[in-house]
């Protein structure tokens, strides 16, 4: 992952928020996480961005390249993960997953969004960092 500075990571950042709204703002709740992963997908590459969907994420265990089957929903521009959730409420769960993604590949920034909520920006966004 790409090394960037906090002021270009909070750019990113602050674009893949706008456009997730926009992708929330047309679709609304309750669809599939495929069907808003793919949208914003599309969203942030017409803004100008890099998103990687389903990128493969390997661990590393006592020095051995391990393929666990973890893929992460987006890579923005090589620096910052999103993951997608549809979901009733965030949980714990849900940044233990993020974080430990953060973790693993070296990640500073990742952003979790949950489209099953009334107001994408009340309760739907969440920022993490490693």
């Amino acid at each position: 992952m790409k090394q960037l500075s906090m002021d270009e990571l909070n750019k990113i950042t602050e674009a893949i928020i706008g456009a997730a709204i926009e992708v929330h703002r047309h679709l609304g709740p309750g669809l599939l996480e495929s069907a808003y992963r793919e949208c914003l997908r599309y969203e942030l590459m017409q803004r100008g961005y890099d998103a990687q969907q389903e990128v493969p994420l390997p661990l590393t265990y006592k020095e051995v390249k391990l393929d666990c089957g973890y893929r992460m929903d987006l890579l923005v521009n090589d620096a910052v993960i999103v993951e997608i959730k549809s979901v009733e409420s965030l949980s714990g769960i849900h940044d233990a997953q993020l974080l430990s993604y953060l973790k693993i590949s070296g990640g500073k920034i990742g952003l979790l969004l949950n489209f099953n909520v009334k107001m994408l920006k009340h309760g739907g966004i969440k920022r993490l960092a490693n």
